[in-house]
C-alpha cells in the first residue's frame, strides 16, 4: 500500500514537473511575446543614426516606413540587405523610406558594413537595445517592420531573407495615397 502511494506521488509530481516544462516551451518559442502588432500604432522612439544625427520614427508620418531590425553577424540580415537598398531607391520619391536599426553593434562595426554594401538609406543605432528589446520586443531578426503613412504598423515579417519582391509588393501597400 504504501509503495503503491510512493509511486502515485512520484508520477503526480512528474506530470506537473512535465507540465511546467511544456508551459515554458510554449512561451519561449510558439507564443507570440511582441508587444508591437500588425494593426496597432507603431511606437514612437529616437534614437542617433550612424551620422551622428537624431532620429525620432513619429517626424515620418505621413510616409510609409519600412523599420528593419538588423544586425551585421545576422546572415539573413547580411543577405537581404542590397534587395532593402534597391527596394528603398525604388520608393524614396513615392514617400516610402527604409529605416535600418542596428542591434546593440558600434560604429566601427555598422559602417564598413554599410559602406561594402553600399546602403543609402538610413541606420539607427540602438547601442543599448533599449528600443528593440524593452519598445519592439524583438526576438529572432532579422524583424521588419511595414508602417503606413498614419503610423499603423500593416504587416511584420520575422526572419528572412525577405525577397525583393516581397519588399516591393509590401511597399506598395505602405505608399501614401
Amino acid at each position: 500500500m504504501m509503495k503503491r502511494s510512493r509511486t502515485l506521488l512520484r508520477s503526480a509530481i512528474l506530470g506537473i514537473i512535465f507540465i511546467g516544462i511544456g508551459v515554458a516551451i510554449f512561451n519561449a518559442f510558439i507564443k507570440d511575446t511582441t508587444v508591437v502588432k500588425t494593426g496597432e500604432p507603431a511606437p514612437d522612439f529616437v534614437l542617433p543614426m550612424l551620422d551622428g544625427e537624431t532620429f525620432q520614427l513619429s517626424d515620418y508620418k505621413g510616409q510609409g516606413v519600412v523599420l528593419n531590425f538588423w544586425g551585421s553577424w545576422c546572415d539573413p540580415c547580411e543577405d537581404e540587405m542590397p534587395d532593402l537598398n534597391r527596394a528603398y531607391e525604388a520608393y524614396k520619391e513615392r514617400g516610402v523610406t527604409v529605416i535600418a536599426l542596428n542591434i546593440g553593434e558600434p560604429e566601427v562595426v555598422v559602417k564598413p558594413f554599410r559602406d561594402q554594401y553600399q546602403l543609402d538609406f538610413p541606420i539607427l543605432m540602438d547601442r543599448k537595445k533599449e528600443i528593440s528589446n524593452n519598445v519592439y520586443k524583438i526576438g529572432p531578426i532579422p524583424t521588419t517592420y511595414f508602417i503606413d503613412q498614419h503610423g499603423t504598423v500593416q504587416k511584420k515579417i520575422v526572419g528572412g531573407p525577405m525577397s525583393e519582391q516581397t519588399i516591393l509588393e509590401n511597399m506598395k501597400q505602405i505608399m501614401p495615397e
